[in-house]
């Protein structure tokens, strides 16, 4: 069969998320499958790939055609002596502890990840953050938990000229401490404030690909350089509002089997609420991107 991409959504403009058909990317990719799925990356911004029964191997196999994958925090990071994934390159995106049971409401390791309820881009609290996103649904709640996304290049585009110009050189500070404590939470050892001190990303980011500028946003981005705080939050707080209009937005309503690639340099994304005493087993995998937005062509 050969690999056909089309709009989820095409009287939705802009339309952002395509639906890949004609390929099964649980087997290993010839180079022009995966140059066409990359064009496609580039056109769209979000693919969705239908019943796509992965096991860590085989998404981390796929993955791997596009670049090198990041290293997951893993549960070590939240006090526990093991994993619930044998890969460290697997981020565990579930509410499940280490002995597949759900997570009490007051574990901290939930707590940490209600923070995926904002929107955000994956890694933008790293000097190198994410370039694309892969989350495969593997055991999904009975409703709920849909993930919404916010096409970052058509909500620049319809910024005005003025505020355009405002945004081209400004810098922002990300961390997850900012993010993690809009939420409330606050509880952080000093290492874990070490860990997440701020990096600098730019505001404006131009793609390597198309040469489209977009807003590069994210709930970890806490701070201006060069600008008081309360003004900056503001700001961003403004140009967050702006870019999450329902007419920027695909709402993605998961089915089992489903794997959603996205690309976090054209995107933003969160996660939405469900039945918390319902198990919902997602794993990520996470391209990375070559070079820090710093070093990236203005």
């Amino acid at each position: 069969m050969t690999v056909s991409i089309a709009p989820i959504d095409p009287q939705t403009r802009p339309f952002f998320a395509g639906e890949v058909a004609g390929i099964d990317i649980t087997r290993p990719l010839t180079p022009e499958q995966a140059g066409q799925i990359e064009a496609g990356m580039n056109r769209f911004g979000v693919l969705v790939f239908r019943d796509q029964r992965f096991d860590d191997e085989a998404q981390l196999a796929f993955s791997r055609n596009f670049g090198a994958l990041e290293t997951a925090s893993g549960d070590l990071y939240f006090g526990r002596e093991k994993q619930r994934l044998s890969s460290n390159l697997v981020n565990d995106i579930s509410n499940l502890d280490t002995d597949n049971r759900v997570l009490a409401r007051d574990d901290r390791k939930r707590l940490f990840g209600l923070g995926n309820r904002l929107w955000h881009s994956d890694s933008s609290f790293k000097e190198v953050p994410a370039k694309y996103s892969l989350l495969s649904a593997r055991v999904i709640p009975s409703s709920g938990g849909n993930t919404e996304f916010a096409d970052m290049r058509a909500a620049y585009d319809a910024l005005d000229a003025e505020t355009q110009a405002e945004c081209e050189s400004l810098v922002c500070e990300h961390s997850q401490l900012y993010s993690r404590g809009v939420l409330g939470f606050t509880d952080f050892s000093e290492d874990e404030r070490r860990r997440y001190a701020p990096v600098l990303q730019r505001l404006i980011r131009r793609h390597p690909a198309t040469g489209r500028k977009s807003l590069f946003l994210a709930s970890h981005a806490g701070a201006i350089v060069g600008w008081p705080v309360p003004e900056a939050r503001a700001f961003l707080r403004d140009l967050t509002e702006h870019a999450t209009q329902r007419q920027f937005v695909y709402a993605h309503v998961w089915k089992p089997h489903d794997l959603v690639m996205w690309d976090n340099r054209a995107t933003m994304h969160r996660a939405r609420p469900f039945n918390a005493s319902e198990v919902r087993d997602m794993h990520r995998t996470t391209v990375a991107c070559e070079r820090s937005t710093m070093a990236e062509a203005a």
